[in-house]
């Protein structure tokens, strides 16, 4: 749905797919109090080609487009005929970032090559490998001695790391900068995010790096009664304050605290449009941060629970921080009855291994 604001009204725009759709249907929706949670998008930086032949992770069709390409290449590697070179190719599974996100996948990735595909599809044994392309230090926001830990793990895992920076994406090429070629069978994107089109077309006061300019009780100080939060926000410059990272525990944070702050408005009698001018909003919104954690495969993670980079603090890496980054993550799950789902499925594929028959 395609949407915008103006004056206590939001406007808003179907948005169907195919040439049979029907015709986009514009309704309109008047508010009180409007929260704009509009999220972000996959940075490519301009780089040619990354939108047209990667695969990002950030939706759920991301991850069904990722198994759809892994099998549909696992069966073109296994055709009569195909040369050596073409089934390297087929076969070669690359990683673009560095990040968290970046290196979760390619652990994950790997171990399930190693232990899953190369049994079920042994024609791939000597060809199916994972590489990581990195422009700096992976993991970077993390501790030096688990970055060093984590480096190793994927190294022994099968992971290739590869310092390097993507200039050009060809549909079954990446040239980069140095003028070096590395052909791909699978491409993933994970360098990060940045505005969507529509947070950039958006004529509000923006934040370095072009998201919603917020205050410091995350109001959007142009314009009455609008909020912004998660991804797609960040503190103006005139609050002193720095662009708080893309995390879900950024964002979880600012919903609960803007919960609280128009449960107060409205008990203030402020809950209408245009009637809280004069009601004071309490304490400004402050963000503690609680830590990283990043699982690297092999049943092994890391737990960073320093404040910032430069600070003090806990840092964790093994077996042991791979039961607290699986706890940490199970008691994110909304429901219990989801909760023990979820359970059920990490003990029987830690028992007996993934099941690929419906990879």
């Amino acid at each position: 749905m395609r949407a915008r604001f103006i004056y206590f009204m939001v406007h808003c725009e179907t948005v169907t797919d195919g040439s049979n759709s029907l015709e986009p249907w514009k309704f309109k929706i008047a508010y009180d109090k409007l929260v704009v949670a509009l999220g972000a998008e996959a940075s490519t930086f301009g780089i040619h080609g990354v939108t047209d032949n990667a695969i990002f992770l950030r939706e759920v069709h991301h991850a069904q487009e990722i198994r759809r390409k892994l099998l549909l290449n696992l069966m073109l590697s296994d055709v009569p005929g195909i040369s050596e070179e073409e089934k390297r190719r087929l076969l070669h599974c690359v990683v673009v970032g560095g990040g968290p996100t970046g290196v979760e996948f390619s652990g994950e990735l790997s171990d399930f090559i190693m232990k899953d595909v190369r049994q079920r599809y042994a024609h791939v044994k000597d060809y199916i490998h994972v590489t990581l392309i990195e422009a700096n230090e992976i993991l970077s926001s993390f501790d030096d001695r688990l970055r060093q830990y984590a480096t190793k793990q994927l190294t022994k895992s099968g992971v290739r790391l590869v310092r390097g920076v993507v200039k050009d994406v060809k549909s079954h090429k990446i040239i980069l900068s140095d003028g070096s070629e590395v052909p791909y069978g699978l491409l993933v994107w994970s360098t990060g995010v940045g505005p969507s089109p529509f947070v950039r077309s958006l004529q509000l006061p923006k934040s370095p790096g072009g998201r919603i300019g917020v205050d410091e009780w995350l109001r959007v100080p142009s314009v009455q009664d609008i909020f912004a939060i998660g991804d797609c926000s960040g503190f103006l410059e005139s609050t002193g304050k720095p662009v708080l990272p893309a995390l879900a525990q950024v964002a979880e944070r600012q919903g609960k605290y803007l919960a609280e702050l128009l449960n107060g408005v409205a008990k203030a009698g402020g809950g209408q449009a245009n009637s809280s001018k004069e009601i004071a909003l309490g304490d400004p919104f402050v963000y503690r941060h609680l830590g990283s954690m990043a699982t690297i495969g092999r049943f092994k993670a890391l737990v960073d629970l320093r404040q910032s980079k430069e600070a003090k603090g806990l840092s964790l890496a093994g077996f042991t921080s791979w039961i607290i980054w699986r706890s940490a993550y199970l008691t994110r799950v909304v429901s219990w009855r989801n909760r023990f789902y979820v359970a059920v499925n990490w003990f029987t594929t830690f028992v007996s291994g993934r099941d690929i028959s419906r990879i």
